[in-house]
């Protein structure tokens, strides 16, 4: 038996539709600007390029962090924190029969920390302060109820 949560960023655009996106400003970008080359008027190409550039990088930037995740498990033998960060993936496991969890504080700690031992990980960072609470106090209940606690 398995408690399992995800936490994951409210992104509108997959990366796949991100690049389709960009293709079509790119493309209503530079026809606009290629009329005005034809009349001679050549700096209205530089600004696109320099226009289509800035857009690029910040839906390069977009889409890398568009599929970030933060899944948390908790099993019979341990929990399970797994974050994935731009492509990059994490994995922490904690002792649930030590584990704490410190739900966050308004104005002091913003983010749900999870300590067992002398491992500390904070989650929670791709959702908003209600669910932190949330997913924090069910974390709690779960840890309540966990067999081990409950047959030692």
């Amino acid at each position: 038996m398995a408690n399992y949560w995800v936490l994951k960023r409210n992104c509108s655009l997959t990366p796949r539709q991100s690049g389709a996106v960009y293709a079509l400003l790119c493309a209503a970008s530079f026809s606009i600007a290629l009329v005005f080359l034809l009349q001679g008027i050549w700096i209205v190409l530089a600004f696109a390029l320099v226009e289509m550039l800035a857009v690029g990088l910040a839906l390069l930037h977009y889409a890398r962090h568009a599929l970030d995740v933060e899944r948390i498990a908790l099993f019979d033998s341990c929990l399970v924190v797994e974050r994935i960060d731009a492509g990059r993936r994490q994995e922490i496991r904690l002792d649930p029969l030590r584990l704490r969890v410190h739900a966050p504080v308004p104005r002091a700690q913003k983010l749900i920390r999870l300590e067992s031992r002398d491992v500390s990980v904070e989650v929670g960072s791709y959702v908003s302060e209600p669910i932190r609470v949330q997913v924090a106090q069910e974390i709690h209940r779960a840890l309540r109820s966990h067999p081990a606690r409950l047959h030692p």
